[in-house]
C-alpha cells in the first residue's frame, strides 16, 4: 500500500495544520493484510510492540521506519505538570502554541506551514528554568543548574584596601608629625570635622536629630586650636561656648524636639572635637611628637593585642549585647601588649620617663580604649547600622577610626603631664 492511498489523519484544527501520519511497517519476517470482511482501503492496527514504545508506530515522527528501538539519546523525560511548565511541552495542559512542533515530533516533510511565532525563552527568573527540560531526539536533557551564591569576604572587610588605607594613614601622621608640629594640628582639625559630619548625619538620617553642624564645626575647631595655643582652661570655655551656640542655632527650628536635638548637638561637642583637644594639647609640649607617637602606638597594641589573643584563645565572651566579638582573654591580651609597647616607649623616646610608668600608662590606655571601642558600638547598635561612614575603604568612617583614640587621649595626656610634666 503506497502513501498516495494513505488516508489522511487530521490532528484537529484548520487544514493548514492537518498531518500525514506515514504508514506503519510491519516487523521483520512479518506481513500485514486484511482481515475477512474488513475495507482492504482502512489501514490496519499494527501488532504490539515491545513495551517501551508508545505505540505501534515510530515513537517520532521523524525516525525511519524499519529502526531499532530507542536509544538512550533518544529517551523522552518526561516530568509531572507544574504551573511554571512553559505552554506546549509535554506534561502540559492545552494544546501545543502554533508555530512550535507538537511535543512528540514535527510536521512531516512537505507538508503546509503553519504560520510562525515568537518561541518560548525561559528567562533566568522563571521557575520553569531551574528545572530539568525535556530534550528532542538526538539531544540530552539539560538540567539547569543554579547560580552558585557569590563568596563573602572574612568579616565583611576586604583586607587589602584596610592595609592600604592604613599604611597611608599612617605615612601622612608621620610626615606631618616631624617636618611641621602645626600640620599635624590640621590633621586634627581635619579628622574632628569629618567625624561631626558623619555622627551628625548618622543622627539625622536613623533618628531624625537635628544636631547642627555648623556651630559643631567651627566651635571644634576652636576648641582645639585654644588647647593647642593657650591649653585646657581655654578648651573647656570653648566647648561650653559651642554649647550655647547649638542652642541659639536651634532656635531658628520650630520648638517640637527642641531639648532632644541640643543635647545630642552637646554630647557630640564632647565627644569628638573636645576630647580631640587633648592630642593637640600632647603635641604642644616640646616633645609632642615622641608624645604623640607613644599615645598613637599603646592604643593601637591594644586592638591588636586583644584582637590577635581573641581569635587564638578567646572563649569568655566581654559584652556579647554590645559588641560579641570581643572576650575577656582579648582584653588580656591587649593590656599586656600595651604595657609592654608603653614601657618599652616610655624608656625610650620620652624624656625623664621611666619603664613602670609605661607600664601603668599602657595598662590605662588599653582599658580606656576597649571602652571607647565599646561605646560607639552602642551608638551604632542603637542607631542600627555597622559603620559611622564609607570615607576609608576596609575601615568604614573616620568615627571608627576615631572610636578608641578619643577616650584614651585625655588619659594619657593627664598621665604624662603627672609623670614627666606638661
Amino acid at each position: 500500500m503506497g502513501h498516495s492511498q494513505q488516508p489522511p489523519v487530521s490532528w484537529g484544527g484548520d487544514a493548514e495544520q492537518t498531518r500525514f501520519m506515514p504508514p506503519v511497517p510491519a516487523g521483520p519476517g512479518q506481513e500485514h493484510s486484511p482481515e475477512p470482511g474488513s475495507d482492504p482501503h482502512r489501514p490496519q492496527q499494527a501488532p504490539a510492540r515491545s513495551p517501551g514504545r508508545l505505540s505501534g508506530g515510530p515513537l517520532f515522527r521523524d525516525e525511519h521506519p524499519g529502526a531499532g528501538g530507542p536509544g538512550p539519546e533518544e529517551t523522552m523525560v518526561l516530568r509531572a505538570p507544574t504551573s511554571s511548565t512553559p505552554p506546549g511541552w509535554p506534561g502540559a495542559g492545552g494544546p501545543a502554541p502554533v508555530g512550535r512542533p507538537a511535543p512528540f515530533g514535527g510536521p512531516q516533510a512537505g507538508a503546509p506551514q503553519p504560520p510562525q511565532s515568537p518561541q518560548y525563552h525561559p528567562q533566568p527568573n522563571d521557575p520553569a528554568h531551574h528545572h530539568p527540560v525535556p530534550s528532542f531526539p538526538g539531544q540530552e536533557t539539560p538540567v539547569a543548574q543554579p547560580d552558585p551564591q557569590p563568596r563573602k569576604q572574612r568579616g565583611g572587610r576586604n583586607l587589602k584596601a584596610a592595609i592600604g588605607v592604613g599604611v597611608g594613614l599612617g605615612a601622612v601622621i608621620v610626615a606631618s608629625l616631624f617636618l611641621v608640629k602645626e600640620l599635624f594640628l590640621v590633621v586634627v582639625m581635619v579628622a574632628a570635622v569629618v567625624g561631626l559630619w558623619e555622627l551628625t548625619s548618622r543622627l539625622a538620617e536613623r533618628k531624625e536629630i537635628d544636631a547642627p553642624l555648623v556651630p559643631l564645626a567651627v566651635g571644634g575647631v576652636a576648641m582645639i586650636s585654644t588647647g593647642y595655643w593657650a591649653g585646657v582652661q581655654w578648651a573647656a570655655a570653648a566647648l561650653a561656648l559651642t554649647g550655647l551656640a547649638v542652642m541659639v542655632w536651634r532656635m531658628a527650628q520650630p520648638p517640637e524636639n527642641y531639648l532632644r536635638d541640643i543635647t545630642a548637638g552637646i554630647f557630640t561637642a564632647f565627644y569628638v572635637p573636645f576630647l580631640a583637644t587633648f592630642v593637640a594639647m600632647m603635641l604642644a609640649a616640646d616633645d609632642g611628637p615622641q608624645r604623640i607617637v607613644l599615645f598613637l602606638i599603646v592604643t593601637v597594641c591594644s586592638d591588636t593585642g586583644a584582637y590577635a589573643v581573641g581569635y587564638k584563645f578567646g572563649r569568655t565572651k566581654l559584652a556579647p549585647t554590645i559588641s560579641p566579638g570581643k572576650t575577656r582573654e582579648g582584653l588580656a591580651g591587649g593590656i599586656a601588649l600595651s604595657m609592654l609597647a608603653g614601657a618599652l616607649l616610655m624608656q625610650l623616646i620620652i624624656d625623664d620617663g621611666s619603664w613602670w610608668q609605661g607600664l601603668v600608662l599602657g595598662g590605662c590606655a588599653a582599658v580606656t580604649a576597649t571602652l571607647g571601642d565599646l561605646g560607639e558600638s552602642m551608638i551604632k547598635r542603637d542607631l542600627g547600622i555597622k559603620d559611622m561612614g564609607t570615607l576609608l575603604p576596609g575601615h568604614g568612617g573616620i568615627m571608627d577610626r576615631l572610636d578608641s583614640l578619643l577616650p584614651t587621649a585625655p588619659v594619657v595626656w593627664l598621665l604624662l603631664a603627672a609623670f614627666v610634666g606638661s
